[in-house]
């Protein structure tokens, strides 16, 4: 259950602007995540503004392998809600196979994934594990496949999930019903346990 409230749609009436926004950007209701943010518009602004530049805008990487970088580094990070999440928006927003998201826990040996998602893969699951785990030899390997402004892609969607993955098992976001469902349907985490609300 969810240490602060997400408010209502009648509370969120105040907000109808800010929150039509952010639901044609995501294409479903309001996240309970966003719900509780909500409380603090200038907050909700923010990060949904983050979250269209990380995720949304075109750039040098596609945008299917940031959700699998945010995916792999919300697991690592222990988060349940953004692993959820990350798995169902890299199918629809990123265009990664159900087959490819089931099999992102064997990236460095599946045939599915590519040298360059594997380093930035790595990239995401030593960044996203706390401590982090980082070294030089992780950013020798993306600079084999990527240039600088994709480096700086890859590790905002890291970065940024690192705050979502804080703010969600700091409140403890409940699972909204679309997100545990594709994720009952799909081996998408290590570590994960339904009774768990994140």
């Amino acid at each position: 259950m969810a240490r602060v409230a997400p408010l209502s749609n009648t509370d969120l009436s105040a907000r109808a602007n800010e929150i039509q926004r952010i639901e044609q950007m995501r294409g479903h209701p309001l996240n309970n995540c966003y719900r509780t943010m909500a409380r603090k518009p200038n907050i909700l602004k923010a990060i949904t503004d983050l979250s269209i530049a990380v995720m949304r805008e075109p750039g040098g990487t596609p945008t299917s392998l940031r959700w699998m970088v945010a995916h792999v580094a919300s697991n690592a990070a222990g988060c349940r809600y953004c692993t959820a999440h990350t798995a169902r928006n890299a199918t629809t927003r990123g265009d990664v196979s159900e087959e490819k998201i089931s099999a992102i826990w064997e990236y460095q040996t599946s045939l599915l994934f590519s040298e360059a998602e594997r380093a930035a893969l790595d990239l995401a699951l030593a960044a996203g594990s706390c401590p982090p785990s980082v070294d030089d030899e992780h950013f020798s390997r993306l600079r084999l496949h990527f240039s600088e402004d994709q480096i700086v892609e890859i590790v905002a969607a890291i970065a940024m999930f690192g705050w979502f993955n804080r703010w969600n098992d700091t409140v403890g976001s409940d699972l909204e019903e679309g997100a545990l469902n594709f994720r009952r349907d799909h081996r998408v985490a290590a570590g994960w346990a339904l009774n768990q609300n994140t």
